[in-house]
């Protein structure tokens, strides 16, 4: 199963770039709909990228986009993992206003399982 000289999966590149921590969360993530490449949505985790694409990404709560600049042949440390990409919208810094303060519900005990539904479902509301 010989890859096309000059391209490499998707999902591998992430990998080898750093952007997530093993292949199979990058496979998940390709798998579920969530990457595009050169704005072309991308459902299969097996393809193929070359140097110059472009990759939209969701990772953590941002929007990445990311320039192919070369294959990886292995996953090695940051530094080597940042030669292989461009980062054309680098991440904003979060301030402490974007994440909602926690507030108790019910006086000044531990909150219940219905409290921390209700801040999961704030924390959702706000981030979206």
């Amino acid at each position: 199963m010989a890859e096309t000289p000059g391209k490499l999966r998707i999902d591998k590149w992430l990998w080898h770039a750093r952007f997530f921590k093993t292949r199979t969360l990058a496979a998940k993530e390709v798998g579920a709909g969530h990457c595009r490449v050169n704005g072309t949505p991308v459902a299969k985790p097996a393809f193929s990228v070359a140097a110059g694409d472009v990759l939209t990404f969701r990772k953590d709560r941002d929007i990445r986009v990311i320039k192919v600049v070369a294959l990886g042949e292995r996953r090695g440390p940051a530094p080597e993992a940042q030669a292989l990409y461009e980062d054309l919208d680098p991440p904003k810094p979060r301030d402490e206003t974007d994440i909602p303060p926690i507030r108790r519900l019910e006086g000044n005990a531990r909150p219940t399982k219905r409290d921390r539904r209700k801040l999961d479902l704030d924390r959702r509301g706000a981030l979206e």
